[in-house]
């Protein structure tokens, strides 16, 4: 297994992308440490798939917007499992369509907390603890194209966390890698909520895959970024679209 003996924190770990990248890793044989905000249930349901598949897993519910909320999921990870090797920075949302001119300050604020103080929180907390290993950065297409109607400071804060990945595997290396992904049109409950059926079917009769994204795929390329088949990438912002925007 290509995890064996790693531990992982996995942030947003209760639905979508966060529960594949933890069901994943675990079943490489890393303990995985889910942290959740409000999907209680999801979060439980990764923890009895891992356990019954002979992982180890626990969920933390935590506002990872405070301090009090990161020391809680990072302290009893160390606690569980003795340390930390990957971390999964995989907190974040659009919140709501605002343009600019619709949009107050207050909600600026919180888009760029969740989004990007969040991951400034985990790093930081986890340094100590991560003597080597990977970190993997969730960013987004939006922050290579600026997102759609009423998505900017949503591409905006995720365009800070691909420069924050590069700033920090300089930083960080060579013991400690850094890296992101650029998600595209994943089937998930963001775009349930944040995008207009038309627009996912245009999406995928333009794409060169003819379908949207699977967590699963989120997955299994996270898996890659932090284990050592990886070793000599840091500092990159990977794009997974289905071909539809080449960078």
């Amino acid at each position: 297994m290509k995890l064996q003996g790693k531990t992982a924190i996995i942030t947003g770990g209760g639905r979508d992308i966060g529960r594949a990248c933890a069901i994943k890793l675990a079943s490489e044989g890393a303990n995985v440490a889910i942290n959740y905000f409000s999907s209680s249930e999801g979060a439980d349901r990764a923890v009895e798939e891992i356990k019954a598949a002979g992982g180890n897993a626990f969920a933390l519910q935590g506002d990872l917007n405070t301090q009090e909320g990161v020391d809680g999921l990072v302290g009893k990870t160390v606690e569980e499992f003795g340390g930390v090797d990957i971390l999964v920075n995989n907190t974040g949302g659009l919140i709501s369509r605002k343009t600019i001119s619709e949009m107050s300050l207050e909600h600026w604020q919180a888009v760029m907390d969740l989004n990007l103080t969040s991951v400034f929180l985990m790093v930081k907390a986890c340094l100590p603890h991560l003597k080597s290993g990977a970190i993997v950065n969730l960013a987004s297409q939006a922050a290579r194209d600026g997102g759609g109607p009423g998505s900017v400071a949503y591409a905006t804060s995720k365009g800070a966390v691909m420069t924050m990945t590069r700033g920090l595997a300089k930083e960080l290396g060579p013991d400690i890698r850094v890296n992101a992904l650029c998600p595209g049109m994943i089937d998930t409950d963001f775009h349930n909520i944040h995008t207009r059926d038309e627009a996912r079917r245009g999406f995928e009769a333009a794409s060169p895959v003819k379908r949207q994204g699977t967590p699963e795929d989120i997955g299994n390329l996270v898996l890659f970024l932090a284990c050592d088949d990886s070793a000599f990438i840091t500092g990159a912002n990977v794009d997974i679209n289905g071909g539809i925007l080449f960078s």
